[in-house]
């Protein structure tokens, strides 16, 4: 048994014994059977209204097993080190916000909806679940397709921008959404667009192995010529693009104003 799915159990027990716990339900790579020893261990636990405001959440995860960090991340989720080294991501809130959960419905796909059950004295924790049931939102519509496109022009005119000022390091930074934008507008060509917010996630194996070449010519290291060299890349990765998808989707840019971005490019002042 992997050290996550130790934790898990620790965590289930836990919650079955705790009476200021309501309920409980994990998401991650451990609902989608990709969990790994690698993988991360993440909860929503709801808490009895009356309880929240006196709870201590870094007293009742150290109940779990011992860790050597616990903090906010920007996100507003409580992370958790584990000494083994293993990540933990929490969230605590009261009962009466177990609806928040299907809210998750438009971020993406989830297959087996009971895995993510843990634990439920409310008896609203399932019925929350099943509604996140079916199919993941559409992604492959006019709207996403010219928001990626659209994306994609600002992140990477404002990256040769500032590489031809000579910031060098704050281009490498909007180099990482060029990538994110011509990620999406791939996985829309190749119809696997189940990773949408996480475009990375799982690459190897979710697209041809032309589209990961494509992807490995978009990247560089903090070098101000391989940057150049990364960005024109992507803008020949996106030409051929927009010229695939301009048959099945209604987007605002053209060939002729992708052919301005080149003519930019090459005129380094």
């Amino acid at each position: 048994m992997l050290l996550q799915e130790k934790l898990i159990n620790i965590i289930k027990e836990k919650c079955e014994k705790d009476p200021r716990v309501s309920a409980c339900m994990m998401y991650g790579s451990f609902t989608k059977d990709e969990g790994d020893k690698y993988s991360d261990v993440e909860f929503y636990i709801f808490l009895k209204t009356a309880e929240i405001e006196e709870f201590q959440s870094d007293d009742w995860i150290r109940g779990v097993a011992p860790y050597d960090l616990h903090f906010i991340n920007e996100f507003g989720s409580e992370v958790v080190v584990f000494s083994n080294l293993i990540r933990g991501e929490f969230h605590f809130q009261s009962e009466s916000e177990i609806e928040v959960i299907k809210t998750f419905k438009e971020t993406g796909v989830f297959p087996d909806t009971e895995s993510m059950f843990i634990y439920d004295v409310t008896g609203r924790l399932e019925a929350c679940l099943d509604y996140l049931q079916g199919e993941g939102p559409d992604r492959l519509t006019n709207n996403n397709v010219n928001f990626a496109f659209n994306n994609f022009v600002n992140t990477w005119i404002m990256g040769i921008n500032v590489l031809k000022r000579g910031e060098a390091a704050r281009s490498l930074e909007c180099l990482t959404y060029v990538q994110k934008y011509v990620l999406q507008l791939i996985r829309v060509h190749e119809k696997s667009v189940e990773r949408w917010l996480n475009a990375t996630k799982n690459l190897e194996d979710d697209v041809s192995e032309k589209a990961y070449s494509e992807y490995t010519s978009i990247t560089a290291k903090l070098d101000k010529e391989e940057l150049y060299h990364a960005y024109s890349n992507a803008l020949t990765v996106v030409e051929r693009l927009e010229c695939l998808l301009a048959d099945h989707y209604k987007f605002d840019i053209d060939s002729a104003f992708l052919k301005k971005l080149h003519a930019y490019l090459t005129n380094r002042i």
